[in-house]
């Protein structure tokens, strides 16, 4: 064991690693800690600090969820772009889970929102399942406001695969993007553009969103 895993273990909660690992399942239990999220986020900004994050960063593949985790933490805590960009995707390949995969976005990407849409497509081309659902996961965090475009919707439903957790990633930014540009992707429920399971995903979790008028909902509720 590692002196940063000794660590990681001292702030180890054995009921949540139980509960967490129900929530992971493609995870052996073996190789979850059991740390909740803002216990790791607060030892995250300490170490961050510390001489051996940056030996960190480059030792993957890790052993444990919560050291990929606080990988990626510390990658979005990198304020320039080019070496966030670089770390993120040295990460990704690395990146075996759904949860490790939604945690918040770099904030620097923000910043360089042109320069990154490149590499979205790159990541929706992959044909790797958490870094499809990372790019997907990026365009609807910062591409569904003012800076949102309509072949952005397009890029989303162009991607097709039978991973769950793609397809639900596909359903999640639908039903988030009718909250947000509802004029402009309502078509896609309308017209039947998405997959049969997606289409009925995106309408279960728009109608269970508090960003939806209940008038939107009885309207999605017609096309399920």
């Amino acid at each position: 064991m590692t002196e940063l895993q000794r660590r990681l273990f001292e702030l180890q909660d054995k009921k949540y690693q139980a509960f967490h690992s129900k929530l992971i399942p493609n995870i052996e239990p073996a190789h979850v800690i059991g740390i909740r999220t803002p216990v790791l986020r607060n030892f995250a900004k300490a170490f961050a600090k510390e001489d051996g994050a940056e030996v960190f960063l480059q030792e993957l593949p890790h052993t444990y969820y919560e050291e990929n985790n606080l990988h990626m933490m510390l990658i979005g805590g990198i304020k320039d772009y080019a070496q966030c960009l670089y770390e993120v995707k040295r990460m990704l390949p690395y990146v075996d889970n759904w949860a490790t995969c939604d945690f918040p976005v770099p904030k620097c990407f923000a910043k360089h929102k042109e320069e990154l849409l490149p590499e979205i497509h790159t990541f929706l081309a992959s044909g790797e399942t958490y870094t499809i659902r990372y790019g997907i996961g990026l365009l609807m965090r910062l591409y569904l406001d003012e800076d949102f475009k309509p072949e952005y919707p397009v890029m989303v439903a162009s991607v097709t695969s039978e991973e769950y957790y793609v397809n639900m990633m596909i359903a999640w930014y639908f039903a988030t993007a009718l909250a947000k540009q509802w004029e402009m992707c309502i078509p896609y429920i309308e017209e039947r553009r998405l997959s049969p399971w997606v289409h009925r995903k995106t309408i279960q979790k728009a109608v269970e969103s508090y960003r939806i008028t209940d008038e939107q909902k009885v309207y999605l509720k017609t096309f399920r």
